[in-house]
């Protein structure tokens, strides 16, 4: 992880607005990296026929940045449009330092190596009001601060609107949404989401805060999409930690037109990689992001981090016409249903890019010349100091065969 010693042009109460990790983070300096953890025994090591990664390069923007205007950072999603051959990266910047917003950019890649990224363009997103989302410090009645973390762009808009999420707005009220966006920024419609999904911490039942809408997949049908929540719902089971993995975590697949649910799935993240080095530091582990892997399978990516040992990345891919349908279950008692099962494709931490950084953010890029499937991940710094924006782009080698 490379530790740059800029510090950003920014008020460091601001930094509130990420994870707490970053509290972590910008408190006390970086320990040395611990020693990666061995895989969860609940997984197996992946067969040779199991789908593998290969570094193709990376690169990384220093906090602090100033681009267009605005304060780079907080990258909390990231797609490509092959139309347009733009990317899009949404910022989970609450609009604190600036107003909630996207960016959008060019990445360059060969076989051999990433280009730096070039950002090309900011875009403030905009409530169904018309104005841009008000910050905490000003909320307007009716209004959540959003809180954004995955972005698609939308299957046959030609590069003009997209798909995003917000974790939501816990302390006002206002749950997790799921929205869509033309490409100036303007609002489209929200979509409906199950009434699941609203909290209830009340009666210890629904998401909890800060820890809903991380993972958004687009089907290759561009009919059905896919939701992952970060951490298992209050009634679900406990948060993971170094020696347990918590509770499951629910995938919910809409129809997209509609948003009426189709289909849910358990998925058992692993337990915390690493034991934290500071006592009152946080350790956690969740799922930061989802990506379709053909009609009938999704790449999961699972961030781990604890205080003083820092952040440990694995991807995993899944069967999604495996494990219990659970959208009839209020509760995930074990027992009662089917997680799906889970194959590790690779431990980014051994991927040969360094250090790994808060990775939040994956998607499909351009193939190689020889027509070899892309990866690109991004990182969220947290508007933090310690932290960096890294992208990294991987060959996925699929299977042979693979159903």
């Amino acid at each position: 992880m490379n530790r740059d010693t800029l510090r950003p042009r920014v008020p460091q109460p601001l930094l509130a607005a990420g994870l707490a990790l970053a509290l972590a983070l910008s408190a006390c300096a970086p320990l040395p990296p611990a020693v990666p953890a061995a895989p969860q025994a609940a997984t197996a090591a992946a067969p040779a026929s199991a789908p593998a990664l290969r570094l193709i390069g990376s690169a990384a923007i220093p906090p602090g940045t100033e681009v267009l205007g605005t304060s780079f950072g907080g990258i909390s999603g990231i797609d490509y449009d092959p139309a347009s051959g733009r990317w899009l990266l949404i910022s989970d910047d609450r609009s604190a330092l600036q107003p909630a917003r996207i960016y959008t950019a060019t990445l360059r890649y060969g076989p051999e190596g990433l280009d730096m990224p070039a950002i090309t363009g900011v875009v403030t997103l905009r409530h169904a009001n018309g104005r841009p989302y008000p910050s905490s410090r000003r909320p307007e009645p009716g209004v959540d601060v959003p809180d954004a973390e995955a972005v698609r762009w939308l299957p046959g808009s030609g590069g003009t609107r997209f798909l995003w999420t917000s974790e939501g707005d816990f302390g006002r009220g206002f749950g997790p949404q799921l929205r869509e966006s033309a490409i100036d920024g303007s609002a489209v419609r929200d979509l409906p989401l199950p009434a699941g999904f609203q909290p209830d911490a009340a009666h210890g039942r629904g998401p909890r805060s800060n820890g809903t809408l991380e993972g958004l997949a687009l089907a290759p049908d561009g009919r059905t999409l896919w939701l992952s929540m970060e951490m298992p719902w209050r009634q679900d089971g406990a948060l993971p930690t170094p020696a347990a993995p918590g509770g499951p975590v629910r995938f919910t697949a809409l129809d997209l037109a509609t948003g009426r649910p189709l289909r849910q799935l358990a998925y058992q993240p692993d337990a915390v990689a690493h034991a934290r080095r500071i006592p009152w530091g946080p350790q956690m582990n969740g799922i930061s992001e989802i990506l379709e892997d053909g009609p009938h399978h999704l790449l999961v990516l699972e961030r781990s981090y604890s205080a003083g040992a820092g952040f440990a990345v694995r991807l995993y891919r899944i069967d999604t016409r495996s494990g219990s349908d659970t959208l009839a279950l209020p509760a995930l008692v074990p027992g009662s249903y089917t997680p799906a099962p889970k194959t590790l494709v690779a431990d980014l931490g051994a991927l040969g890019a360094g250090a790994i950084d808060n990775l939040e953010g994956m998607a499909w890029g351009p193939p190689l010349p020889g027509g070899g499937r892309v990866i690109v991940f991004v990182s969220d710094d947290n508007f933090n100091p310690a932290e960096t924006t890294q992208f990294i782009a991987a060959e996925y080698v699929a299977p042979p065969a693979a159903p």
